[in-house]
């Protein structure tokens, strides 16, 4: 007979830390659809959030002449090539106006990799950190990996999905230590304006509160929207924020797996140290390509934008159209976030779904239509759709959508 302790042992295969952790609903979303695709059946998905363009042929060229080269055969530093900290550096001050040094860039596997780290070097268990949602599907488990304590700061689409100085402080306790901001947004694509991001940047200098900004969609902004980074408008904050980005979104290079981390000198060093037990150094091949992309011009995301701007405007007025759909307008990224609360409830196709997760298993079955549920974001009740797919493909979905929830009843 087992005793106690071995029982103990046996018992737990997975530690509490991890199987804690919940899968990605945006890439099991697109997981589905593809397996569903490969099945015969003509799912078309909206939730995957990256561009359908190729990676531009340089960076491409860039990587394969990388191949060949020697120097890209064995282990780089930790904290990147050290041509690429300089080019980020120099790419950051182009693009936002920050000024920093090589040595405040951390060169990561992807922009999810700079999340995890920046959330480990900061948080000690406890912490709290003020999360505006709807956020990212990936920023509550980050945060709670280390045993920091996200805390749900809600907007709806009566403000734009933004929230207000207010709202944070009526949030802020004595154990606040992070503001997580990410403008422009996934999931809603809200841009905040410049005199907001002014306004919550001085707040949390007052306050002492660190800020994460999240800054992978910078250069997906449309009309009248302008990207703002936060250190640049408030510049006292630079000693205590830590900006993410990456090549994935503004180069069509999301599975090349490049990001990086910009911060403060001291808690970059930490940061590396994590990494240089973690995974050691970024791929040599994608940092070389990566040296391309934020080296050279911004041409190719100037014509992916207007692509973008063009399925911005059809799938807002698209799902405008549906009864009980209410979509406002994105500002920027490449998603639409339709509040689809007022179908809850109503009978379509012999039932009644009571939640975004029970209509969005409904829109794949009978329309054949993979959308990601507000559940992910952290507000029930609306939908994530991306417009970074083809266009016909945009207009077959919306339409097949459209169809089935105008049956609810």
């Amino acid at each position: 007979m087992a005793t106690p302790d071995a029982e103990h042992r046996t018992g737990a295969r997975v530690s509490a830390r991890i199987g804690g952790i919940s899968e990605s609903a945006t890439l099991a979303v697109d997981t589905k659809a593809k397996a569903l695709r490969a099945a015969g059946r003509p799912v078309i998905g909206f939730g995957a959030g990256e561009p359908d363009f190729p990676t531009p042929q340089p960076i491409v060229d860039a990587a394969v002449a990388a191949c060949s080269d020697p120097r890209n055969h064995r282990y780089s530093p930790a904290a990147g090539l050290p041509e690429l900290r300089e080019a980020i550096a120099a790419k950051t001050r182009r693009d936002s106006g920050l000024v920093v040094q090589p040595g405040q860039v951390l060169v990561t596997n992807g922009g999810k990799h700079a999340v995890y780290q920046a959330f480990q070097t900061l948080l000690d268990p406890g912490d709290e950190v003020l999360l505006p949602a709807p956020y990212w599907t990936t920023y509550p488990e980050a945060i709670t990996l280390p045993g920091g304590i996200p805390v749900v700061v809600p907007a709806d689409e009566s403000t734009g999905y933004l929230v207000s100085v207010d709202q944070l402080e009526a949030a802020r306790t004595p154990r606040t230590k992070v503001l997580v901001f990410n403008s422009p947004s996934n999931p809603t694509g809200a841009v905040y304006p410049p005199e907001q991001v002014e306004a919550i940047g001085r707040w949390a200098v007052e306050h002492g509160i660190w800020v994460i900004t999240d800054e992978i969609y910078e250069h997906l902004v449309y009309g009248d929207a302008r990207h703002v980074s936060m250190p640049t408008a408030v510049p006292e904050l630079a000693d205590t924020c830590v900006v993410l980005n990456g090549v994935a979104k503004t180069y069509a290079m999301t599975g090349w797996r490049v990001g990086w981390m910009i911060g403060p000198a001291d808690v970059i060093k930490a940061a590396t140290n994590l990494q240089s037990h973690l995974s050691s150094n970024v791929a040599n091949v994608s940092q070389r390509a990566a040296l391309e992309a934020v080296s050279g011009p911004l041409d190719a995301v100037h014509e992916m934008r207007a692509a973008f701007d063009r399925r911005r405007r059809k799938m807002v007025e698209l799902l405008s159209a549906i009864p009980g759909v209410s979509c406002p307008v994105p500002q920027g990224a490449f998603y639409a976030y339709p509040s689809v609360k007022e179908l809850l409830g109503k009978e379509i196709r012999g039932v009644r779904p009571r939640t975004s997760v029970e209509l969005a298993a409904l829109a794949l079955e009978h329309a054949e239509v993979a959308v990601v549920p507000g559940e992910a974001f952290g507000t029930p009740g609306y939908f994530r759709l991306s417009y970074a797919l083809g266009d016909e493909d945009l207009v077959t979905g919306v339409t097949r959508l459209a169809e089935l929830l105008g049956e609810a009843r």
